[in-house]
């Protein structure tokens, strides 16, 4: 009588015999589909936009506290508590800020109101430069409507832009609101960060996963937090070195430092800060200057500094593991610009490293991180 299939034949080799399936290795985790993860991709980008009044206040308190956290550890060790720590930070903040933007509120005031009248002094100038162009166009347009049997001249559409008055009223309490807020969440995350991260570690499963996951976190947030810091000191170096050489050109002290500080600001988003910088800088050195060469100069000394700054300055400072190839930069820089505007573009680059010392220190994704190289 043959016996039934699920009983093992005596005498059969040990290969034939059903293995144990816990001896067998795992199955590999099946992968999402493309789609899944474009769809996946398109509705974070689509909430990020949606939600960036929520998202960028939350985004610059956490970059302004990585800045203020090397401060609060070099107080710590001179035994001041971490709360008397980050308010005498949070003072230094506000204080300076606050400083700074009294001094500049005249200065960037009287130019604002006098950018209409600069500007149209300045169309003669650039009309004499810009016009063999305009000629070219005039000539190759005469030339379309005749080929076209078109006689008809140009017609002109002339807009008009009805001013609300309400639209101030509405917007002032939105944007004082954000910033207590950016003010508030960078004092709490400074205070109590710590704390919230230790209480989510707690959370994992295992010993060694929470021990490896504190010495990521560790080491990351120590990282950015100097490189934040690091980039920050060298910008605003950036800034009154270039407000000292305003000076020498005989500007005034309020309007080198109005103009320094945003170059300083600029310089956060490299490539498209320093180009709007060399633009806004030849447009201040044209309406200062009747001299051409003169008129030159604020932009050339612009790119000076930054070409020594970009080239030799930081790259030695901060040496080959916080370099971001230029092309993840550009792409980045388009991407966050066109999100959340001018702040994307000052956060791009802090995101950036923050995505690549995350990926350097995850098994399996180091080849990511030198991808962003």
């Amino acid at each position: 009588m043959t016996p039934p299939d699920s009983a093992p034949t005596v005498g059969a080799p040990a290969d034939a015999l059903p293995s144990d399936p816990r001896a067998q290795p795992p199955l590999p985790r099946p992968r999402a589909p493309v789609s899944l993860v474009v769809l996946a991709t398109l509705a974070v980008g689509y909430t990020l936009w949606a939600a960036q009044a929520i998202v960028l206040p939350v985004l610059l308190a956490v970059f302004l506290a990585l800045v203020g956290n090397p401060l609060i550890r070099g107080l710590q060790r001179i035994y001041m508590p971490r709360f008397l720590g980050a308010v005498a930070v949070m003072c230094l903040f506000v204080g300076g800020t606050t400083v700074l933007g009294s001094q500049l509120v005249e200065p960037a005031s009287a130019w604002f109101k006098s950018a209409p009248r600069e500007l149209r002094q300045l169309a003669p100038k650039l009309r004499s430069l810009t016009k063999p162009v305009h000629d070219a166009n005039e000539m190759a347009e005469n030339f379309a409507r005749a080929a076209g049997g078109d006689s008809s001249r140009r017609r002109e559409v002339t807009r008009t832009v009805q001013d609300d008055p309400y639209r101030t009223l509405t917007t002032t309490p939105k944007v004082v609101a954000s910033v207590l807020a950016v003010v508030l969440l960078t004092f709490f995350f400074m205070v109590y960060g710590e704390n919230m991260q230790r209480h989510a570690i707690a959370l994992l499963p295992g010993r060694q996963k929470k021990k490896f996951t504190v010495d990521i976190l560790i080491s990351i947030e120590r990282a950015v937090s100097r490189y934040v810091l690091t980039i920050s000191i060298i910008n605003a170096l950036v800034g009154l070195v270039f407000a000292g050489l305003m000076m020498v050109l005989k500007f005034p002290i309020a309007d080198a430092l109005l103009w320094g500080t945003l170059v300083a600001l600029l310089n956060f988003a490299p490539y498209v800060g320093p180009m709007i910088g060399m633009v806004m800088m030849a447009i201040v050195g044209m309406v200062t200057f009747d001299d051409v060469w003169m008129s030159l100069l604020p932009a050339i000394l612009y790119l000076g500094l930054h070409t020594l700054e970009g080239q030799i300055i930081t790259p030695i400072v901060l040496g080959r593991q916080m370099r971001l190839s230029p092309l993840v930069l550009i792409l980045a820089l388009m991407v966050f610009g066109w999100l959340w505007g001018m702040i994307g573009l000052l956060l791009a680059v802090p995101l950036l490293v923050c995505i690549k010392l995350v990926l350097a220190r995850v098994e399996g994704l180091e080849g990511w991180a030198r991808l962003m190289e």
